[in-house]
């Protein structure tokens, strides 16, 4: 792919990503009403209404192009399968991070080529005010909402006003960053065992996928994960990580992440700077 075809679907994407911010915080700010999905799961109001706004924004600029989203993730197999693009969409992650009202919630919005591989991404944090951006060949930023600045109008511009990624590193510790909602035994022994060659480790506990967002920043060295996610959960941050140089590899085995599998269930993943 071309880099402008990219940087015009990363914009897509962050457009898409930004609207549906906007009916999360118009939720987030009042009453919110929780319901159970078919597996106990929670759903509020502002999953809905951000689903709805991402397919309205990615459908207009992108009508080619089929959507697979957490709250339309019935699409048999035998038709996905044909699939040699799709975005790949959580409209919101992170859900009881949202019911909680910390903050750390998040839009992730992939696109996934035909070999499932997550080309590029955007992780957005409406309540936070930052989106994390990143695509193979263009490099990864984080773009923070500005009040005095007009949003860009074009990929060119949003890459103009995001600040390239990751960071400098700096004399902090090392730092593994792990789930707030969902710590699994088998993460907690691995993290001991990373202890034994960092004496000084530090442990920080993030929501959604902005654990993915600290390893892509830099602010972080180390995320596994070693417990069940779906695609939709890793696939926009994982392309933010790989644009910004770290490795995303199935663990233990070692081989790449792939995306719009028959089993839409992630196996175990670690991703590392």
């Amino acid at each position: 792919m071309k880099t402008s075809e990219s940087i015009a679907l990363l914009y897509y994407a962050w457009k898409a990503a930004i609207r549906a911010g906007r009916e999360i915080i118009d939720v987030y700010q009042g009453d919110i009403d929780v319901s159970l999905k078919a597996d106990a799961s929670p759903l509020t109001e502002a999953d809905l209404r951000a689903h709805r706004a991402i397919l309205d924004t990615l459908r207009a600029a992108s009508p080619d192009i089929p959507v697979l989203s957490e709250e339309a993730a019935s699409v048999p197999y035998d038709e996905r399968k044909d699939w040699n693009q799709c975005w790949l969409v959580d409209p919101l992650d992170g859900t009881k991070e949202f019911i909680k009202r910390n903050g750390e919630f998040t839009v992730n919005i992939a696109w996934v080529n035909a070999n499932g591989e997550s080309v590029l991404g955007v992780v957005y944090a409406p309540a936070l005010g930052h989106a994390y951006l990143g695509a193979r060949g263009v490099g990864a930023f984080r773009w923070d909402a500005q009040t005095k600045c007009a949003l860009p109008e074009n990929g060119d511009a949003l890459l103009r006003q995001a600040c390239a990624l990751p960071v400098a590193r700096g004399d902090r510790p090392y730092t593994v960053v792990a789930s707030r909602s969902h710590l699994s035994r088998e993460t907690e022994d691995y993290v001991a065992q990373l202890r034994e060659r960092h004496p000084g480790l530090v442990l920080q506990s993030a929501g959604s996928a902005l654990k993915l967002c600290l390893v892509a920043e830099g602010v972080a060295d180390c995320y596994p994960r070693f417990g069940p996610t779906m695609e939709w959960d890793t696939a926009a941050g994982e392309a933010v990580c790989a644009a910004a140089g770290a490795r995303v590899t199935v663990y233990p085995s070692g081989e790449p992440m792939r995306y719009n599998k028959q089993d839409l269930l992630n196996p175990w993943f670690l991703i590392e700077r």
